[in-house]
């Protein structure tokens, strides 16, 4: 993290701790996070992020009051980027439901963390070796109400993450209780049949992505069920998410996905046009 981060409106050196102990969302993951990609003081899919953001803060029922806006995050966002002196950055919003026991939240309006990390690029790469992807072994997501939700209740992500670390994998594969794919730990996941482009629906139990849903406006794209195995014989896997854009997928679980033509088009036509601020297009 870099120089500063903002708790609750107050402005703190990286140094100083400003989260309570009792904090629902460290004690229980009751709580939300968006990470966004930030340049030149555009955000790309800022409108998308705050939908998704507020979304959730109403199905949680976490009442936001009239104080608490996405003006007032883009506001205070713009400030800390300033303040350590930050022209590219990924940008970390948690809210939580505040301070309290299991069935006692204290807080009228939630607390809330903005914090940033520098990022070289502009524009992210398109990487030239497509991703290894492992399929996480170990747990099941539920294909619930909640499961669309980008919770920091993380830690079947976090796990599948680590999971992917100790495989040498760039990334690991989280399964639903059906047995069918949901999504990565850290992006949604698509894939070719013929020149069709499919992902999961949020039936399936993927979080709900922005990127996803940037693509859906922009591309061909639609959504379908699949197992493991049907997956490994598309001719195209590619994952997206908002802070990277699109990455193709060279391999799963051994076997090797060579073709990359239709997400290295999309890469061209639409997530480096998207990552391009407005006053400099």
């Amino acid at each position: 993290m870099a120089g500063h981060y903002i708790c609750n409106g107050t402005l703190y050196q990286e140094k100083d701790v400003a989260l309570h102990p009792d904090n629902r969302s460290f004690r229980y993951g009751d709580g939300l996070f968006e990470t966004i990609r930030y340049v030149n003081g555009y955000m790309p899919l800022w409108d998308l992020h705050m939908a998704r953001l507020f979304n959730g803060l109403s199905v949680l029922k976490i009442h936001n009051g009239k104080l608490f806006t996405p003006e007032l995050l883009l506001k205070q966002v713009a400030a800390l980027c300033q303040k350590n002196n930050l022209r590219h950055a990924r940008i970390r919003i948690t809210v939580s439901r505040g301070e309290g026991g299991i069935l006692e939240p204290t807080a009228a309006t939630p607390d809330y963390i903005i914090q940033t990390w520098p990022l070289d690029e502009v524009t992210p790469r398109f990487n030239t070796n497509g991703l290894h992807l492992r399929i996480y072994p170990d747990a099941r997501k539920s294909a619930d109400a909640l499961a669309s939700l980008k919770s920091t209740n993380y830690l079947l992500y976090a796990m599948a993450a680590l999971y992917a670390k100790e495989q040498k994998a760039n990334d690991a594969i989280v399964l639903n209780h059906h047995g069918r794919i949901a999504d990565c730990s850290i992006a949604n996941i698509y894939w070719v049949e013929g020149q069709q482009i499919y992902t999961t629906p949020l039936s399936e139990g993927p979080v709900a992505g922005v990127m996803q849903k940037h693509l859906f406006s922009q591309a061909n794209c639609k959504e379908k069920a699949i197992t493991p195995d049907e997956l490994r014989q598309a001719s195209e896997v590619f994952v997206t998410n908002a802070v990277r854009g699109i990455q193709w997928v060279g391999e799963i679980e051994g076997t090797d996905l060579p073709d990359c033509q239709i997400s290295r088009e999309i890469y061209h036509d639409i997530i480096v046009p998207l990552f391009v601020a407005p006053q400099t297009k």
